[in-house]
């Protein structure tokens, strides 16, 4: 099998080792927002379900239009760039908001980016390989982004641990990938 591995196209393993660092980042940040909310921004419960109901809302549904456009243009890199792009930008700015409008901006723009390059990005990887290798490759860039999403909470906790003040680890996400 590790064999195998070593075989997918260079493409699948840049995706791979983009998605292990986005979630990762992703999820070092975004289980903290609600303490940042309440600490820092003052802000209760109602704005927390406010910004994810419109930040998750928008980005499932850019995935759809995002593969509908992709695929009229017969180009899948510039949605999964500009996409990554966005949400690399978007998330170190979130040490910086001053109110929870602010983190609804930079959380929408994040999610923008997550609906733009999701469907183009799998599009991407089906193209990448031949039909046979399909299920290795998926199951090879869907290992990498859950092992980033078990990261992330891990360096989380330790930055904790190590009272490390949240807008810091807010603005680390930066050094991880962005």
């Amino acid at each position: 099998m590790f064999g195998s591995l070593r075989e997918l196209p260079r493409t699948v393993w840049l995706l791979g080792l983009v998605s292990f660092f986005n979630d990762s980042t992703s999820e070092l940040i975004y289980p903290l927002l609600p303490i940042y909310l309440a600490s820092a921004l003052m802000a209760g419960p109602k704005a927390l379900g406010i910004i994810e109901g419109i930040a998750e809302a928008t980005g499932s549904l850019l995935k759809l239009f995002s593969g509908v456009l992709s695929d009229r243009r017969r180009s899948a890199k510039p949605w999964v760039v500009g996409g990554y792009a966005l949400a690399a930008i978007a998330r170190p700015l979130l040490a910086f908001a001053t109110s929870w409008p602010m983190l609804l901006l930079l959380r929408f723009a994040d999610r923008v980016g997550k609906g733009l390059r999701t469907s183009p990005r799998d599009a991407l990887l089906a193209l990448t390989v031949d039909p046979a290798r399909r299920g290795l490759a998926f199951g090879f860039h869907r290992s990498l982004d859950n092992a980033g999403a078990v990261v992330g909470p891990l360096l989380a906790a330790w930055l904790l641990a190590e009272r490390v003040p949240l807008a810091n680890i807010l603005a680390c996400s930066i050094c991880c990938w962005g």
